[in-house]
């Protein structure tokens, strides 16, 4: 149902008017003209991201465009509107949003709009931020396909919202929440930052490249190789009686997680889980299916609770070494090459085949315990600071959220 509030629940308090319903058509017109006039290239073509906002089309999704007919094309200038018409999962109806980027090229897949003087341009953008408000306004007014939604750009005018009548509302809402994206973006960057360093210095130290020394500063002992059986053992204990009903499953990008809030649902049958294997705090487990974040498949460690798990997992308890020092390992890439030379894919490409015997023969590095811990002490407090930033992140992400489901009517 729409909203018929005429104040929103949080305002700035110098702003005492209700909010006035309004057609898009008050404030936006279509504009369509095409690029007949060769003003912009091929390289000038956008493109409309739900994540990323007006983006070069050629950046996003790195094309070339020798056969693309961009003299169709239709033109759009910065502070426009524009409306997508394809299909995502947040934005099932499409999305709204303010071209503050460049002026260039859309495809005619997209409309575009030019708001007037009496609206503050990334107000509208704002206001369309919110994904129920965005998509319980669209829904009414286009039909949805396969990929792509038709719809109407009169009939889409044609809607009603509700604006603040003093521009300067508008704006300062806009800016407090221009200011919110700004620390998320810092935030981002921060993450991303510390993920590469952690990427790059994790890599240096698995490959010895960068060691550290004793207690006394001298030199540990050269690395050791021992075969996965000498670190861990495979256990195989069953569910006996299916007394244990936490299932758990292991997901490449979450890790050890439980099973109903991975699929939303629970997916083993929780009458019949005797065949399932038991998984204790700390255990291992690799899962043989293969993915783009685990190309040979994760093999993670139990942060979580005692569970169980299906018997195409195998089960590791640690045997010796560092706990953190290979949860760690685990996360290169420097098995993989042993793991693609023993696997057999045959129908399930995208499945590891391995047998037991195989697995067990994985070589795994085994430096000084006190290097390990040293490694592990030193990348645990990588992981920790990331961490903390992913928190703020969600924290900050968690208020804008708020924010605009409040300061909108």
């Amino acid at each position: 149902m729409r909203s018929t509030r005429t104040k929103p629940v949080l305002r700035f308090p110098e702003f005492k008017e209700d909010w006035k319903e309004c057609k898009l058509s008050d404030f936006l017109t279509r504009y369509s003209e095409t690029n007949k006039d060769e003003e912009f290239s091929l390289d000038e073509i956008l493109s409309l991201s739900s994540h990323y906002g007006i983006v070069s089309r050629k950046e996003l999704l790195e094309e070339t465009y020798s056969n693309v007919n961009h003299l169709s094309y239709k033109k759009t200038r910065l502070n426009d509107l524009v409306y997508g018409k394809s299909i995502s999962a947040s934005y099932p109806y499409g999305l709204f949003k303010v071209n503050d980027y460049k002026d260039g090229l859309l495809s005619t897949l997209y409309y575009t709009f030019k708001v007037k003087e009496n609206v503050f341009p990334k107000f509208i953008d704002c206001y369309f931020s919110h994904l129920n408000r965005a998509n319980n306004f669209l829904r009414k007014y286009v039909l949805v396909g396969d990929r792509y939604i038709t719809a109407d750009a009169d009939y889409l005018l044609s809607g009603k919202i509700y604006l603040p009548s003093q521009k300067d509302e508008q704006k300062k809402i806009s800016d407090s929440l221009i200011q919110i994206d700004k620390r998320i973006a810092q935030l981002k960057e921060k993450k991303e930052n510390l993920e590469l360093y952690k990427k790059g210095i994790t890599q240096k130290l698995f490959s010895q490249k960068l060691r550290f020394k004793d207690e006394n500063g001298k030199d540990f002992p050269e690395w050791e190789i021992k075969k996965l059986k000498d670190v861990f053992s495979r256990k195989s204990i069953k569910n006996k009686g299916s007394l244990i009903k936490n299932v758990l499953t292991n997901s490449a990008t979450r890790g050890i997680i439980s099973q109903g809030d991975y699929f939303d649902k629970d997916i083993a049958n929780q009458n019949n889980l005797e065949g399932y294997y038991i998984v204790e705090v700390d255990d291992f487990v690799y899962n043989p299916r293969i993915s783009v974040s685990a190309p040979v498949g994760p093999l993670k460690r139990n942060h979580l609770v005692k569970g169980v798990m299906s018997p195409l997992y195998t089960v590791l308890k640690p045997k010796s070494g560092n706990l953190c020092f290979y949860e760690h390992y685990f996360q290169t890439s420097f098995w993989f090459k042993y793991m693609r030379g023993i696997a057999n894919y045959g129908v399930r490409h995208d499945r590891m085949n391995i047998t037991n015997e195989d697995f067990e023969k994985l070589p795994l590095p085994y430096p000084h315990i006190k290097e390990q811990e040293k490694i592990a002490s030193f990348l645990n407090e990588i992981s920790k600071q990331i961490a903390l930033v992913n928190e703020q992140l969600e924290e900050t992400r968690n208020f804008k959220k708020a924010l605009l489901s409040k300061l909108f009517c």
